[in-house]
């Protein structure tokens, strides 16, 4: 039997196209069962990231480990679920580069749905290490200041914007030669981003010509949704600034990836 290429695949409706991507969701999810320590980077990670800022830098930065629990837990849960995205575009380049897609383009599928797929199962993923985080947080001291809906408001927003960054990582995934290019670009492109905020200091306490970038970087503005959302603080335009971002980066780079997707397909 020929196997269809990309652009001769039948047109597939949308209804069908879901239910597409809910099977290629479950399939990335079903492996966790013969491999928990898939979600490893998921969870010893963040906690790693967690006691170690809170423990070695808290002192000096707060005056008290508590304080500084308090105002770091929702900028560290933002940065994890930032650096957690590339795995995204590292599965799926794995997949590409093993011809795992190959033969799901000789069947008739959405173009969209291995990578939909693919960005669904990886939410499941973070809204694990998001729940992981704030138990472990509470259990060093960590007190939400709020109330549930918040809370669930907070898990959302985290969730939306995670769906929106994904799209980044999955072009890179689709245009990475290799998983080690896309490794490359997590740690190259993703430090300054998240290090480059007020994930673990309060921008005051920096230089006014670097507070104009912090304050527009997307990682503080959502942190500091995180932080009105689960201790208290101004909430209504750091919410909205993060659902423009989340907006344009899906307008931006949903496009070029499923275009980097089809292209590297021929």
């Amino acid at each position: 039997m020929t196997a269809i290429s990309a652009t001769d695949s039948p047109r597939v409706g949308m209804l069908e196209g879901l239910r597409q991507t809910a099977t290629l969701a479950w399939r990335t999810l079903v492996q966790i069962r013969h491999n928990p320590w898939e979600l490893g980077d998921f969870s010893f990670q963040p906690i790693l990231f967690l006691l170690l800022f809170t423990y070695v830098f808290g002192g000096a930065i707060s005056g008290s480990t508590a304080e500084y629990l308090t105002f770091a837990l929702p900028g560290i849960i933002v940065m994890n679920l930032v650096f957690v995205t590339m795995y995204v575009g590292l599965g799926l380049n794995t997949d590409l580069t093993k011809g795992v897609f190959d033969r799901l383009r000789s069947l008739p599928i959405a173009r969209w749905a291995p990578l939909t797929g693919r960005i669904i199962a990886d939410l499941v993923k973070q809204l694990w290490s998001i729940v992981l985080l704030l138990g472990v947080g509470m259990i060093l001291g960590f007190r939400i200041g709020t109330n549930v809906a918040a809370v669930i408001a907070a898990v959302a927003l985290l969730l939306f914007f995670a769906l929106a960054f994904s799209w980044v990582s999955v072009l890179v995934g689709v245009l990475a030669k290799d998983p080690e290019k896309v490794q490359l670009f997590g740690f190259t492109a993703l430090f300054p981003v998240t290090f480059v905020s007020n994930v673990f200091v309060p921008e005051e306490t920096m230089p006014g010509w670097l507070q104009a970038v912090v304050k527009v970087n997307p990682v503080t503005i959502l942190s500091d949704a995180t932080r009105g959302l689960l201790v208290g603080g101004p909430v209504a335009r750091p919410v909205m600034g993060t659902l423009i971002w989340s907006v344009a980066l899906v307008a931006v780079f949903a496009p070029l990836a499923v275009w980097g997707f089809k292209r590297r397909g021929t």
